[in-house]
């Protein structure tokens, strides 16, 4: 990350690739902003209780079982298989190159430029490594992630947060 001074414009800069892990810390900010999380873990518990019964039943069926158990542990690996899904679509593009500044987050790959000017976003949510900026519109269809990895310096990531803080809430 480099911190540029050009007059007021203060410019955070990050370079990373992608992961699997990247994109499962927005799905999952995005689904416990939506609340989904309890409905999710709400339908994994149904689902195991109902193993759990079939087996304790004298006469439970052994494809009962298997499919409880299937729908519990699909249920339970959807985020997963989006942070899959997403990573395929994306990573073919190589490299990110995402600059944080007073006009919004502009990122460019080899094969995309990409700007998105601060009320595109609602908030931000910080984690351990990633910060997490999430969409305006009322299902928050679009998140964008910024690994911390990507920054020159761990203490930069002070400098992206104070760049934030400035245009949108910690949510």
């Amino acid at each position: 990350m480099e911190l540029k001074q050009d007059g007021t414009q203060e410019t955070v800069e990050l370079v990373y690739r992608p992961t699997r892990a990247d994109i499962l810390a927005g799905i999952l900010v995005r689904e416990r902003r939506r609340h989904l999380h309890l409905v999710r873990w709400g339908f994994t518990g149904l689902f195991g209780a109902a193993a759990v019964l079939v087996v304790a039943a004298q006469g439970g069926s052994s494809p009962s079982w298997v499919t409880a158990v299937f729908c519990a542990a699909l249920i339970w690996s959807i985020p997963h298989l989006q942070a899959h899904h997403a990573l395929r679509t994306v990573s073919w593009q190589g490299e990110y190159r995402t600059s944080v500044n007073e006009t919004g987050i502009a990122t460019d790959t080899v094969h995309t430029t990409l700007l998105q000017r601060w009320s595109v976003f609602r908030g931000y949510r910080e984690t351990r490594d990633h910060v997490v900026l999430l969409s305006r519109d009322p299902n928050i269809l679009l998140v964008e992630v910024l690994p911390k990895r990507g920054l020159h310096a761990p203490q930069e990531a002070e400098r992206l947060v104070a760049v934030l803080s400035r245009h949108l809430p910690r949510v």
